[in-house]
């Protein structure tokens, strides 16, 4: 007698999990703890992406700074021509040649210096025979003259001619028709002119070049409007000593 015996029932897993079986489904604890290691991996990825863009910014920063400095060595800082007035030899070449037009117009006399005015400042152009001493006044001798240089109290007796810087004469003794006495030492003549005559000797004549800061008082009281540069030649026709004398109650100086 035959007796059949069926075989062990298996159960085979269905479609979507082919290769588990029913005790390997997760569980809701299992399903707990994956949540929780996927949020912590996320936050993992996200502390990680967050390193990686601030890395990122750092060495763009980086970068940046290291074209700046290459740059700067490379191409230094030009200066700007619109701040540096630059001087044109061929504007000062027309401005000389226009003073010396006026200067001819107001019949001038001969080896006139020039003056080119740049903003503030004044250029005084003049041939080698001039000397300029350190308070910035300008003289030349065409006759040294003899004697004794006057002293300070003695009196000075001289012609003078008065110049602007155009050349346009603005006082004359000649015209006058008598020459100007006074006394050295009193404050009576302007600072730059006693400057040019106090080493002048009888009989010298010279043409001084007065800078505006020893020159005469400007104002609507006086002919000089603006603080130019004078130009005067000078004669010296003598120096005589003073004494003072007293008289009762009066007293004077007599120069003789």
């Amino acid at each position: 007698m035959l007796t059949l015996s069926s075989p062990p029932l298996q159960l085979k897993p269905s479609f979507p999990f082919p290769h588990r079986s029913l005790t390997s489904f997760p569980t809701l604890v299992d399903i707990s703890n994956q949540k929780k290691y996927s949020l912590h991996c996320c936050t993992i990825c996200n502390n990680k992406d967050e390193r990686e863009q601030n890395g990122i910014m750092e060495n763009l920063k980086g970068r940046r700074l290291l074209v700046f400095l290459v740059s700067s060595s490379l191409f230094p800082t030009l200066p700007s021509i619109g701040k540096t007035k630059m001087k044109n030899p061929y504007d000062e070449k027309r401005l000389l040649e226009q003073n010396k037009r006026v200067q001819r117009e107001n019949n001038a006399p001969d080896e006139f210096p020039s003056f080119v005015r740049e903003g503030f400042e004044v250029k005084v152009v003049a041939s080698d025979n001039y000397v300029k001493r350190d308070s910035g006044l300008i003289y030349r001798d065409f006759v040294v003259g003899t004697g004794d240089v006057p002293k300070s109290g003695q009196q000075v007796t001289f012609h003078y001619i008065g110049y602007n810087e155009s050349g346009r004469r603005i006082d004359s003794s000649y015209q006058q028709g008598t020459p100007a006495k006074i006394r050295m030492g009193t404050n009576a003549l302007v600072p730059g002119f006693e400057e040019g005559i106090k080493d002048m000797k009888p009989g010298g004549k010279r043409r001084i070049i007065i800078p505006p800061e020893l020159g005469p008082p400007v104002g609507p009281s006086t002919f000089f409007s603006a603080k130019q540069f004078e130009v005067f030649d000078v004669e010296l026709l003598g120096v005589k000593d003073c004494t003072r004398r007293t008289i009762a109650f009066y007293s004077d100086v007599i120069c003789d």
